[in-house]
């Protein structure tokens, strides 16, 4: 049976009914250190193992791969939230007060805050962790990279079930749209040969929601897709670093850029007050997409040129 309302709260409940007995279940029968160890496998799909995944292809082991896998990822991250903005399906703990939000989306605002928490269908970790895991699996051709990218989004799905994040049909959509992604954004960039004019039907797709989307999750993503668009060729003309295969400066790259992007965002958020930056509106929404657009710009173009200060470790002297 399918259920549909509106809410008090700006959005829709809809589900099927088989979803929520499932996730009741779940979340009653389930002990208290299977869900712990279940909820874990969301981190897969959360923004800093996807930046350590994505950081190890671009900054270690093949450029080339690693800006593909980012467009992917990135245009995947973008579509998702404009359309959570229109199907507006709220989480499954406002449809039931037997389910549970086990894991916040953001950790810093209330459950309640649809506005930070974001909306339901599709779900974002299960999309993202298809499109990277699958992206990766595509371009190496390798079995046991094949088998990841099918393990981790599958746990990454079932973890976001089990935590009361997302519904079974949000899981199923977030695997769907990854992997259209992974197979859409290498065709586009075949068929348009022009970097310029690529770029341009890129950002046209994302463009739309910034007029109807109000949950940070899409402001987060337009800007991190601008600031790569940016980045990319910058980085080709003026800094066209080298990748390495030695462990030591492979792991102080990856280091260096996940301290460089955290550090970074939290920097550029303290000329604003806090109340601004939680705001929902315009302001606040633009302040995020500016700020997003240089933390990647800086991650992609910028912070590679440090890499030379590194280059002489593991060289043996004349």
């Amino acid at each position: 049976m399918f259920f549909l309302s509106s809410a008090a709260v700006e959005g829709n409940r809809f589900f099927l009914d088989w979803e929520i007995a499932l996730m009741e279940w779940l979340q009653s029968h389930l002990s208290a250190g299977a869900i712990g160890v279940l909820s874990r496998f969301s981190m897969f799909g959360e923004e800093l193992m996807l930046i350590v995944v994505m950081g190890f292809f671009y900054w270690v082991y093949d450029k080339k791969i690693g800006k593909a896998i980012g467009m992917i990822f990135l245009l995947d991250c973008v579509w998702n939230p404009m359309i959570k903005n229109v199907a507006l399906r709220l989480r499954p703990y406002f449809c039931s007060d037997k389910i549970d939000l086990l894991r916040l989306i953001d950790t810093g605002a209330d459950k309640y805050d649809v506005a930070a928490q974001g909306y339901s269908f599709p779900s974002g970790h299960s999309s993202g962790a298809a499109a990277v895991y699958g992206s990766a699996a595509r371009f190496l051709r390798r079995k046991w990279v094949t088998a990841l990218a099918f393990l981790l989004p599958l746990l990454v799905g079932i973890s976001r079930v089990v935590v009361g994040a997302h519904f079974p049909t949000d899981v199923l959509a977030g695997w769907a749209m990854g992997v259209l992604a992974i197979f859409l954004v290498p065709w586009l960039r075949k068929k348009i040969k022009n970097r310029w004019v690529f770029y341009a039907v890129i950002v046209f797709t994302a463009l739309p929601g910034f007029f109807y989307c109000t949950s940070n999750d899409y402001f987060t993503a337009f800007g991190m897709l601008i600031g790569f668009v940016l980045a990319e060729p910058f980085e080709e003309k003026y800094v066209n670093f080298e990748n390495t295969r030695h462990p030591i400066r492979a792991v102080l790259r990856i280091a260096g850029g996940g301290a460089v992007y955290f550090a970074l965002n939290t920097i550029l958020k303290l000329p604003f007050p806090s109340a601004l930056l939680e705001a929902g509106n315009f302001a606040a929404h633009l302040i995020r997409t500016g700020r997003y657009a240089i933390v990647i710009f800086v991650v992609i173009a910028v912070y590679p040129m440090l890499f030379k200060l590194t280059a002489k470790i593991g060289k043996k002297s004349a």
